[in-house]
């Protein structure tokens, strides 16, 4: 059901422009909250994953097939329809496609539960920008990482601006937050894992090490943009790896280095 607005301080909108992405995290608490999805594939992409739309906010008047298929999808739920500079006034920001949709979140899944059956996961340690987790979600996604565990240091994988960045995969490949009291490296290795920790190190291998190659089960932990790896994490993993750096750059940006990583590890890198 469309309903057009004009005034940016009804109750209904105030989930779009008044409300902080860990009120909205915490919305139904003690029940899993609330995220907001920005652009018609990254909608379309948790709609077909099975999250449950809440309502949309759109200043779309000639929708193309993607948004169409978003709102054929959504015909029973409120849509909020408004210019662009209103959307503007909602929002604070210009929106991506000029859509946004209000969704419920699901239950997390134990760690183990992501792990099971799965031979090349990742581990984000402490990583804080958004854009960086999403940027590492999409390339987890393409390169063949099949499953990823955040610490709590971590920012969510769910908010809009990661679910943007990583163009909806947040929603394509399992993940969870480690549980906080648990040692995260011990239970990768109990779980037959051989954890690989990206760290400066001078016991650092090459990436491609055939040490890593030969392993059965890889985990490869990342760590925060300014800091690395604890070193309880560094010293408690089977290996120390690095991407060769040249012109005396030491190390990327842990996104742009994700990807060389996972390609290096999945099977096209070991082709």
């Amino acid at each position: 059901m469309q309903i057009h607005v004009t005034d940016i301080g009804i109750p209904e909108l105030t989930i779009y422009h008044s409300l902080s992405e860990n009120r909205l995290r915490r919305y139904f608490e003690p029940e899993p909250g609330i995220f907001i999805c920005e652009s018609t594939k990254v909608i379309r992409r948790a709609l077909d994953a099975g999250y449950e739309p809440l309502s949309i906010l759109t200043s779309v008047t000639d929708p193309d097939k993607d948004a169409e298929y978003v709102l054929d999808r959504c015909t029973d739920i409120p849509v909020y329809t408004a210019a662009e500079s209103v959307l503007k006034d909602i929002t604070g920001f210009s929106l991506t496609e000029g859509i946004l949709c209000a969704m419920r979140r699901k239950p997390l899944s134990k760690v183990s539960e992501i792990l099971s059956g799965r031979k090349l996961v990742a581990v984000l340690e402490d990583v804080e920008n958004p854009t960086n987790v999403g940027a590492i979600f999409r390339s987890a996604a393409a390169l063949g990482i099949e499953a990823v565990v955040l610490t709590h240091g971590c920012s969510d994988p769910l908010y809009r601006r990661s679910a943007r960045v990583s163009m909806g995969t947040v929603f394509q490949i399992p993940w969870t937050f480690a549980d906080k009291d648990h040692d995260t490296v011990r239970v990768l290795k109990d779980e037959g894992y051989t954890t690989v920790a990206m760290a400066l190190s001078p016991e650092a291998v090459s990436v491609d090490d055939q040490k890593i190659r030969s392993a059965d089960k890889l985990a490869v932990i990342l760590g925060n943009e300014c800091y690395g790896l604890k070193p309880d994490t560094v010293s408690e993993s089977d290996i120390v790896a690095m991407i060769p750096m040249r012109n005396g750059v030491d190390s990327l940006n842990v996104a742009a280095a994700s990807a060389v990583v996972f390609w290096e590890l999945s099977a096209g890198g070991k082709e």
